[in-house]
């Protein structure tokens, strides 16, 4: 079921489609090429070109045809390697591509997407009301978090998305990373998440990594009363621009997640609700001096404890 939405069943993998075609698109600009002479040299028609480019519901990406364009576009392996994930996707996804059923003890297959757009952004910025995001846990912490409701997952299981979280990690540590900026209410500095000591050095670890310049921290407090952020956690991601263009990879993009389920929003009218709401919620925010005195004092509360 899709709450609030408006895509059927049949456009449940447009999202991965419309990736494809736009990586594909980027490839043949970047070597110099058209898209007529692309259609003459894979014997196909221009037309059908544009279609998979813009990533039609018609166009079925079979591997063999995603090869031979990676081959022409003189793809990288890394290049072609995500596209014949993405296409393989495409395969699967299905009705689900949009509201992803997860309650098996397998990570989410639609997880994969939502990593490859993460580590793809130029820049990401995340609201989160009741824990701190993914990216910032510490191991002890995303253990405590991960392990609940007790009963969802195995102990073996929550060992192996703990990993996975932390692999992830790495992505701030890149050449390049991307600009994370992240708005946490209050009640995630507070709540003590495993106990105090566990919570003191998330708190700590919070210091340490938004030393770095590419990653901002605030906290909305509890005195900011009604804000934008109140119906849920969301992530607004924004991808750099193709090569030579001003043209984004892909067009901003909303996450919102739930415990057993995830949305992905790219319509312009649903990315411009979710930016007023981070508009509203950093305008509430205390300042990152002010934030990173207040994770302090109450670091410095949870040690005493």
């Amino acid at each position: 079921m899709v709450i609030g939405g408006s895509v059927s069943d049949t456009d449940g993998s447009a999202l991965l489609r419309r990736r494809i075609g736009r990586k594909l698109a980027a490839l043949r600009k970047e070597i110099g090429m058209s898209q007529e002479k692309s259609a003459a040299l894979l014997q196909r028609s221009p037309a059908t070109i544009h279609r998979i480019e813009a990533g039609d519901h018609r166009v079925k990406f079979r591997d063999i045809e995603v090869k031979a364009m990676c081959e022409l576009y003189e793809a990288s392996p890394e290049d072609r390697a995500e596209l014949l994930a993405l296409a393989a996707e495409t395969r699967t996804s299905g009705a689900s591509a949009w509201w992803h059923d997860y309650t098996n003890t397998r990570l989410p297959s639609w997880f994969g997407l939502f990593v490859r757009l993460e580590s793809g952004a130029e820049r990401i910025r995340k609201y989160e009301p009741e824990s701190v995001p993914g990216l910032l846990q510490t191991r002890e912490y995303a253990r405590e978090v991960t392990g609940v409701p007790h009963g969802l997952i195995n102990s073996q299981e929550v060992e192996r998305q703990v990993d996975f979280r932390m692999e992830r990690q790495r992505l701030l540590a890149s050449p390049r990373p991307p600009h994370l900026s992240v708005v946490l209410s209050e009640a995630v500095i507070r709540r003590a998440v495993g106990g105090p000591k566990i919570m003191a050095a998330q708190l700590q670890h919070l210091l340490d990594v938004t030393r770095s310049p590419s990653v901002r921290l605030r906290v909305l407090p509890f005195e900011a009363g009604v804000h934008g952020g109140m119906t849920s956690a969301f992530t607004i991601l924004e991808f750099p621009a193709i090569p030579g263009t001003s043209e984004p990879l892909e067009p901003p993009l909303v996450y919102v997640d739930s415990l057993t389920g995830a949305l992905y929003l790219d319509k312009p009218t649903e990315v411009a609700a979710y930016n007023l709401a981070w508009d509203d919620v950093t305008s509430r925010a205390l300042d990152e001096t002010s934030s990173r005195t207040f994770i302090t004092a109450t670091m410095e509360a949870f040690t005493r404890g």
